[in-house]
C-alpha cells in the first residue's frame, strides 16, 4: 500500500491587519528639477498633478525604507513578529541583485527564520505580493505574512530624461496579512503584455555598463503609449476585479490606484463611474510615483486622513514596466 502524504491547508479567508509607511527624507519641488529637462513647474503640474515628491538621502537604501515601513505595519497589527513566517518585498531598486531585500527585512523586524523573497513586477509589485501572501496563508504555507513595496528610484533616474525623471520618488509601504473569519482579500486579476516591454523600463543593462558599452542604466518610458495603455486597458482590469469580488463601484469606500499620473487617476474614476462617496487616493501630488511602493503608501495616507474608511472596501490596481498589472478588492484595516 502506498503511504499517504500530508498536504497543508490553511484558513478559508485572509485580510490586511495594518499598513506601515516610510517616505524619503527630502521634499523635492518641481522647480528643483525643471532646469535639466527645460520645463516648468506649471507644465509638470498640468501633465502629472505632482507638486513635489519625496526622495531619500544618499545613504538611505530601499532596504532601509522597507524595514521602517514593515516595522510600523507589524507594530500596528499587534502580531508578534515571531509569528510572521513569510516576508515578500516588491521592488525594482534593490541596491544588490542578491541577497534579497526581504531576507534582510525579515531579520530587522525580528521575523527570522521566515521565508523571504523579492518580487520584481514594477508598479504592479505590491498587488502581486498581496495575491501571493493571500494564497500562501490560505494554502497553509504561512500563518502571517508581511508584504512590502519599496523603492529608491532616485538612484536609477536620469535628471535630463524628460519622459520620466520628474515623476519619481522614494518610499516604502507595508502591510501585515493574516487569517480572517470573513473574506478580506478578493481574487486578484493579474497579467502582463511582454510584447510591449520596451515601452517602459531600464534603458541599458548592467553588463553593458560594466563593459563600458553604455552609461549607468536608468528608467525611461514612452509616455503617451503608457498613458493610453493605462487609461484604456487598466480600466478594463479594474472592472474585472470588481466583478471577481462580486461588488459594484458604489460598494467601494476607496479607490487606490498606482500613483502614476493624476490625469490617469482622474480618467480611471470617470471610466469606472465612481460615485462621489468613494475616496480616491491622490498621494502622487506630494510623494511622486514610487512604483511598487505607491499603493501601500497611498493606502496608509488615506487611512491616516480618513480613519472612517477603516472596514470599508478598497479597489487597488497596479500597472507598470513590462506592462505588468494586478488588481484586487480588499477590506481596509
Amino acid at each position: 500500500m502506498t503511504a499517504t502524504i500530508n498536504q497543508a491547508q490553511g484558513p478559508a479567508y485572509t485580510r490586511i491587519y495594518a499598513y506601515g509607511a516610510a517616505r524619503g527624507e527630502n521634499f523635492v519641488p518641481n522647480d528643483d528639477l525643471v532646469g535639466p529637462i527645460d520645463s516648468s513647474d506649471e507644465w509638470i503640474r498640468q501633465r502629472t498633478g505632482i507638486v513635489t515628491r519625496v526622495r531619500a538621502d544618499a545613504g538611505t537604501t530601499a532596504i532601509d525604507l522597507a524595514s521602517a515601513a514593515a516595522l510600523e505595519a507589524v507594530e500596528r497589527s499587534g502580531v508578534d513578529p515571531k509569528q510572521v513566517d513569510a516576508v515578500i518585498v516588491a521592488t525594482i531598486s534593490n541596491p544588490k541583485q542578491t541577497p534579497s531585500v526581504s531576507a534582510i527585512v525579515a531579520d530587522r523586524i525580528g521575523a527570522n527564520p521566515a521565508a523571504a523573497y523579492d518580487v520584481n513586477a514594477a508598479c504592479a509589485g505590491f498587488a502581486y505580493a498581496v495575491a501571493q501572501a493571500d494564497a500562501l496563508i490560505r494554502g497553509g504555507a504561512a500563518h502571517y505574512a508581511v508584504v512590502v513595496g519599496a523603492e529608491k528610484l532616485s538612484d536609477i533616474v536620469d535628471p535630463t530624461d524628460r519622459s520620466i525623471s520628474f515623476l519619481l520618488g522614494d518610499g516604502a509601504g507595508a502591510a501585515v496579512i493574516g487569517p480572517s473569519d470573513t473574506p478580506g482579500i478578493a481574487p486578484t486579476i493579474w497579467g502582463s503584455d511582454g510584447s510591449k516591454a520596451d515601452v517602459v523600463g531600464m534603458n541599458e543593462t548592467l553588463v553593458d555598463f560594466r563593459d563600458g558599452k553604455a552609461p549607468w542604466p536608468t528608467l525611461r518610458q514612452e509616455g503617451p503609449t503608457v498613458f493610453r495603455w493605462a487609461v484604456w486597458e487598466m480600466a478594463k482590469v479594474a472592472r474585472q476585479a470588481l466583478d471577481a469580488a462580486g461588488i459594484q463601484p458604489s460598494d467601494l469606500a476607496a479607490f487606490i490606484p498606482h500613483q502614476a499620473n493624476m490625469r490617469i487617476i482622474d480618467e480611471f474614476a470617470k471610466q469606472l463611474k465612481l460615485p462621489d462617496t468613494v475616496a480616491i487616493a491622490r498621494d502622487i501630488e506630494t510623494t511622486g510615483n514610487t512604483s511598487a511602493a505607491s499603493i501601500p503608501l497611498a493606502a496608509h495616507r488615506l487611512l491616516e486622513e480618513h480613519p472612517e474608511l477603516s472596514g470599508g472596501l478598497a479597489l487597488q490596481i497596479g500597472f507598470g514596466a513590462g506592462l505588468v498589472f494586478g488588481a484586487q478588492v480588499v477590506v481596509l484595516p
